[in-house]
């Protein structure tokens, strides 16, 4: 009989279930918005695009707040109030009819989005245990990864078959089903207490500092995620592959779901290294790939490959920012991880966009594998090389 610590408890399926419809209702928006915006309010492209840059940027600004409130109130007071400002502005997709009116929701529902991330990335690290945490955050990232998949499929098949009211009814729908998934969690009452510290307020303590340096490492890798979010399904069409454009992120899902449960306990047993540098590599090698795409193949084999690279860089990462932080500024770790996250994601649309404009997808796609590994050195300076010169200084303390 096992003595592994128990990982799949009510708690933490509670949590994956609230960040599944947390993501699910952010993507099912995030493909129809721009096109409804385009189409109905008969707005330029630029304004569209504000649609989703207004919801990441006061993500992103939220986080840091998030984080710092998080220490002083606890994780569950923190995720209830993001949760119910989350699907309360939820309805409200319904009743404007111009641009400003639906920029004004996606800062509303930008701000509750960050929050109950922040929130419930915390949670998790707080629930999973110690000897199991990387197979846990594993789990947990996939919930992410499923909604990456399912959410533009359902927003663009209901806006086609039904029309845009049926589609953010649905959106409605999915944000309260992680209201109610979130209110199944229950923190133990000693674990509330615990985490409520009267923090005085400041810049500083909206930052976690042992979080940064495997944050930039993440963000700094992000700007390629951007590129394959924001051009892959174009690419794909210029290449005349638009019938299995869609199956992109469904094959990238599916590895990922296959490789998890030995990833995930690599990462438990032997360490980040171990698992970050062939994955960092498989990134790179999946980039080729993409970029030299002739057939479903080729291209669907790409998917696989940057799946189970960048696919486990992600969760490893964010294990990594939490287990450098001491026990109760994981929150804050969680937010200032994702906050630097999120700015290479919307940077680095920003900038693929420009360059996409200069260069062919495939150029664009074959320059990611080498700026792949420019990543592979920076991983190497911000976390093996400080993690190897910490352990020597903290041996020659005990020695002297």
């Amino acid at each position: 009989m096992s003595n592994k610590p128990k990982l799949w408890t009510k708690n933490f399926i509670g949590i994956s279930a609230s960040n599944f419809f947390l993501f699910l209702a952010f993507y099912i928006l995030l493909v129809t918005l721009p096109s409804y915006a385009l189409n109905e309010l008969h707005t330029s492209a630029s304004q569209a695009g504000l649609m989703t840059t207004v919801f990441l940027l006061s993500a992103i600004i939220s986080r840091p707040l998030a984080g710092n409130w998080l220490e002083r109130a606890g994780n569950k007071k923190v995720l209830l109030t993001a949760l119910i400002l989350f699907a309360a502005a939820a309805p409200f997709y319904l009743f404007p009819k111009t641009t400003a009116g639906f920029l004004v929701i996606r800062l509303l529902h930008g701000i509750g989005f960050g929050m109950a991330t922040t929130a419930a990335g915390a949670i998790v690290a707080d629930i999973i245990p110690f000897s199991r945490r990387g197979e846990g955050m594993g789990y947990f990232v996939l919930s992410t990864n499923m909604a990456m998949v399912l959410g533009p499929f359902v927003g663009l098949m209901t806006m086609q078959q039904w029309g845009a009211k049926i589609m953010f009814i649905i959106s409605i729908a999915v944000a309260i089903g992680a209201l109610i998934t979130g209110l199944s969690v229950k923190l133990p009452k000693q674990e509330q207490d615990e985490q409520k510290v009267a923090a005085a307020f400041s810049v500083r303590n909206l930052f976690e500092s042992s979080a940064v340096p495997i944050a930039i490492v993440g963000g700094f890798l992000a700007i390629v995620y951007a590129a394959l979010l924001s051009f892959v399904s174009i690419y794909a069409a210029q290449i005349h592959l638009e019938h299995v454009s869609s199956l992109f992120f469904v094959v990238y899902a599916v590895v990922l779901l296959i490789s998890r449960p030995f990833t995930g306990k690599w990462l438990d047993l032997y360490g980040p290294n171990v698992i970050s540098y062939p994955c960092l590599i498989l990134f790179a090698i999946g980039m080729v790939v993409l970029s030299q795409s002739n057939g479903a193949f080729t291209f669907l084999l790409s998917a696989g490959l940057i799946g189970l690279g960048w696919g486990t860089l992600f969760p490893t990462f964010q294990t990594i920012a939490i287990q450098n932080a001491e026990p109760r500024k994981r929150g804050l770790a969680t937010a200032t991880f994702l906050s630097i996250y999120d700015t290479g994601i919307a940077f680095g649309s920003f900038l693929v966009g420009i360059i996409a404009a200069k260069m062919e997808y495939s150029s664009m796609y074959f320059i990611c594998a080498f700026y792949i590994l420019i990543g592979v050195g920076l991983f190497y300076v911000l976390h093996t090389k400080r993690k190897t010169t910490a352990k020597a200084q903290s041996r020659a303390q005990e020695i002297s």
